[in-house]
This record gives structure tokens, sequence and C-alpha cells, in this order.
């Protein structure tokens, strides 16, 4: 099954250097909550994502359908179709790891025959268990991210932590090799206002399950209930967020301003590791 030219990984990134990796969204999407619309030109995404490769970017994380709260589904076939103009051509125009957001199957599997390297996964195989096997098969990256259909009462950073131990268990289960799992908390999906600061304040024990952490807080309304600002005037706060999360021992970072979050990766990392 793994008949790619190509397997960059995140794995085949500089993993004792102490930098935070930086993954830079690449929305295909119409609808997207921050940016819907400005990069479903296949040309333009792919100018954006050299841009952000310029800028600092270690990877490119393609999203070809919006996880926000009211967004359309996509079936797989919808998913493949906005893809099929993106991932070739983008294999062929950058050289850094390329993630697809999907938490199809099929979709995965199509995306990791057409250039891409690791499975983004909002569902953590819960919507479609078959994509643990499939990024098993390919013995890509999975990053399993927490994710539920509402938020719990009480107890989120207990939930968080018990619910994820339970998804690295169903990964592992699948044939998922434990050095290519990452894990995610899922800011912003089935965590209240409150519970997501909670977990952004907590997330040091969320870094000790023993698995590299993709943070993923960019533009959130997390930062615009606390801001109180609209999507496009959010990176004071994604930044913040950055920060508190590089402190804490996150692996990546997942967002939409490359540029600015990389200089702020690099200053926190000179003060931190400074002798």
């Amino acid at each position: 099954m793994k008949n790619r030219a190509t397997s960059h990984g995140l794995r085949c990134m500089p993993a004792l250097d102490g930098r935070t990796l930086v993954m830079g969204i690449l929305n295909v999407t119409p609808d997207s909550f921050s940016d819907g619309g400005r990069f479903v030109d296949a040309e333009r995404a792919l100018r954006h994502a050299e841009s952000m490769v310029t800028d600092g970017a270690d990877i490119i994380d393609v999203g070809a359908e919006s996880t926000r709260p009211t967004a359309q589904p996509l079936t797989a076939d919808e998913e493949m179709a906005r893809l099929e103009p993106i991932l070739p051509a983008l294999r062929s125009r950058v050289n850094v790891p390329i993630s697809v957001d999907t938490y199809h199957s099929q979709t995965a599997e199509y995306a990791l025959n057409h250039g891409a390297d690791i499975i983004n996964d909002v569902w953590g195989g819960l919507f479609d268990a078959d994509i643990l096997k499939v990024a098993a098969a390919y013995d890509c990256d999975y990053i399993y991210m927490h994710n539920r259909t509402e938020a719990v009462t009480a107890g989120a950073m207990e939930t968080l932590v018990t619910e994820t131990r339970a998804g690295i268990e169903r990964c592992l289960k699948a044939g998922i090799a434990p050095g290519h799992l990452w894990i995610d908390p899922g800011i912003g999906f089935g965590k209240t206002y409150k519970q997501n600061l909670q977990i952004l304040r907590r997330l040091g024990e969320y870094c000790s399950l023993g698995y590299p952490v993709l943070l993923g807080t960019s533009r959130k309304s997390v930062i615009g209930n606390t801001l109180q600002t609209v999507a496009t005037d959010r990176l004071e706060g994604s930044l913040a967020t950055v920060s508190a999360g590089v402190l804490k021992g996150v692996r990546a970072v997942r967002v939409h301003d490359v540029k600015e979050t990389v200089r702020t990766c690099r200053m926190i990392e000179a003060i931190e590791h400074v002798e």
C-alpha cells in the first residue's frame, strides 16, 4: 500500500533541537470560519503554501472541509474532489511534510497516495474507525485529536485525559506505531469557553501523557470571546495561546499566521534554553 514517492513525516523533522514545529493552515474551503474562500483557487492556494514555507512553516496542513460548528459536512468524494487539484502539485512545490485534515478513511488513503505524509483527524478515529487502519497500513504519522459531541458538565481536564488515553489505546490497537502517534487536546471542540481556558492553563498535564502534542488555537472562538474580536483580528490572542503552549511543552502548533508564530516560538525558546 505504501507507494508514495516520498515520505517526510513529522518524525523526519528536527526532534532534538528544542524547536516547536509550526504547522501552517491551508484551507481549500469556501466556508472556513476565518479565511473561507480565500484559497479555493488552486494556484492561489499553492502560492500561499509556498509563502508559509518561506515564512518558516515546518508542515503544511491542508483542509478541504471546514470544521466550524455550523459547517456543512462533506462526503469523502466531495472532499477528495477539493483535494485533487491541490495535493500532487503541492508535493512538487514544497519540500516540507504535508498533512491532510480529514476524518474519512477513504480521503486519508487518497491523500497518502497523492503526496500527503500525515493524517490529522479531528475525530480521533471516532467518526470512521478505518482511518486508524489506513494510518497503520501506510506507517504514516497520525494526529489524534480529542473531540466529543457535547461538553462535559464538570472535570473537563480529567475527562480530556481519560478519553485521550482511551483514544491512544484505540490507535495502538489498530496498529499505529507509538513513534508515529501525536495527540491534540482539541481546543474548541466539545468544550465550553471556560473549559478551553482551563485546559490551556493545564496543558502541562496533557503533555505528560507521553506523546508529542499538537496545539491548535489559532483565531478560535476562545480568543474571540476573551478579546471580543472577530476571527480576522485575533493575532495577539493566538500568539498568547501559542506562547502558553510552548512554555507548557507542546511539540507543534497549528496556525494561520506563520511568520508571527515562528518569531514568537523562537523568542520563547531562546529565553527558555539560554545557559
